[in-house]
């Protein structure tokens, strides 16, 4: 199995063949990937929000499945429904496209509320209910929706039960002038396109994922995460008044995936401060043995 740096760039290398740029954005999506969140990608059109996604499919070597989100759109299109079959006079349920390693909600916000909320089980669960019965996800699963922030006729804005399901909301800009001239260059030809080859896969992917598990993160560093989610939270006894406008603050959920991404990040450029146990140290007072901690 590769070190997670080592992971990183191959991974970073392939996406580079069919996208020039973007270098943020695909440091973000692989921080994701290791810490088994979700991603919403927002920008203007035709700056390869999709590309980037079936990019990284590619690349991973694991099931793509697009979803692309229109106001006809009906949950049963997303997660499945159940079938009658004429010859055994029973219903079986068809899976839908969920039923997949990455899936790519593009144009979220062009669907209802209730479809985009068909991908709330899913996405928080790692399952989906059809026809009463529950059905587990492939292993690794991981969604990654794109929108439009500029057109307001015809799309639905996320409702706050989703957008808390993303680990990151990530802001693709344009490309700078060098870069739009190497995509006029890869990208002008008409026979010849880029070509992916998968270079990971899901089953590397999760054992990465246990590797990021086994450091440990340091009570203070918890705490200061904590302190972070709660201050914006509202006014409590013993606290000044804010105004009324003032952040909510993070829910627990929200919360929880900090020190996990933090970590991940940190592991992909192999800049985690790495120490090992004293072993003559009080008991509770340093993590196990040959376990790294932050």
């Amino acid at each position: 199995m590769p070190s997670g740096p080592a992971w990183s760039q191959k991974l970073r290398d392939e996406i580079g063949k069919a996208v020039i740029g973007q270098d943020a954005a695909v440091e973000r999506l692989l921080v994701a990937l290791l810490a088994g969140g979700h991603v919403l990608l927002e920008g203007m059109p035709g700056l390869a929000k999709t590309l980037l996604v079936k990019s990284l499919g590619a690349a991973l070597g694991v099931d793509f499945e697009r979803i692309q989100f229109t106001p006809d759109l009906l949950p049963s299109d997303v997660v499945g429904t159940m079938v009658f079959q004429p010859k055994s006079g029973e219903f079986t349920p068809h899976r839908g496209p969920v039923f997949a390693n990455l899936v790519l909600a593009d144009e979220i916000n062009r669907a209802p509320a209730k479809v985009q909320s068909a991908l709330l089980e899913a996405m928080q669960e790692r399952q989906v209910t059809i026809g009463g019965e529950t059905h587990p996800l492939p292993k690794p699963f991981f969604v990654m929706a794109t929108q439009n922030p500029i057109e307001q006729e015809g799309t639905y804005p996320l409702p706050e039960a989703q957008t808390d399901r993303f680990l990151f909301k990530l802001l693709v800009g344009y490309p700078s002038a060098a870069e739009e001239s190497a995509m006029m260059e890869r990208w002008g030809q008409i026979t010849e396109q880029p070509e992916l080859a998968a270079v990971s896969s899901g089953a590397e992917l999760l054992a990465l994922r246990s590797e990021v598990d086994r450091i440990h993160v340091a009570p203070v560093v918890q705490n200061y995460i904590l302190a972070l989610a709660r201050d914006p939270r509202p006014r409590r006894p013993g606290r000044p008044r804010r105004p009324a406008a003032e952040l909510r603050g993070l829910a627990p959920r929200l919360a929880r995936p900090l020190p996990v991404r933090a970590l991940a990040r940190l592991a992909a450029r192999h800049r985690l401060p790495v120490a090992r146990a004293d072993p003559g140290a009080g008991a509770g007072r340093s993590p196990p043995p040959r376990r790294p901690h932050l």
